[in-house]
């Protein structure tokens, strides 16, 4: 069982800085899912932590948030799903007639390194 996420807003915005740090490592071209980006960053079980997180992204964050989709290979976003979906066909990503991402062939391996927190000053 995972511990519960704190209400600490520190390590709230430690935790956010910590997904967004993984989710800039996606590249062009391939998604990632938001129970593997939680993993990625250490925080397994987490993935609506990531939803959270990428919901409190400013429009100039430079994230790569559109590459981030639901387990079933589609876009969980209502109201973006639009600019989602192309966003990632212009990356070359192909979406099925059921509106999903083929995850066999789309989804990002990253390397097994495991961005660390920053140190708080």
């Amino acid at each position: 069982m995972n511990p519960r996420p704190t209400r600490d807003p520190v390590a709230a915005e430690s935790r956010f800085k910590l997904i967004q740090r993984t989710v800039q490592r996606i590249p062009r071209g391939r998604v990632a899912t938001y129970g593997q980006i939680a993993r990625v960053a250490g925080l397994a079980g987490q993935a609506r932590q990531v939803g959270y997180a990428l919901h409190a992204l400013s429009e100039d964050s430079g994230v790569p948030w559109h590459r981030v989709i639901n387990a079933k290979g589609e876009i969980s976003l209502r109201g973006l799903a639009d600019l989602q979906q192309a966003l990632l066909e212009d990356e070359g990503v192909e979406f099925n007639r059921h509106g999903r991402v083929d995850l066999e062939r789309y989804a990002w391996r990253p390397r097994t390194r495991t961005p660390r927190p920053t140190p708080r000053p």
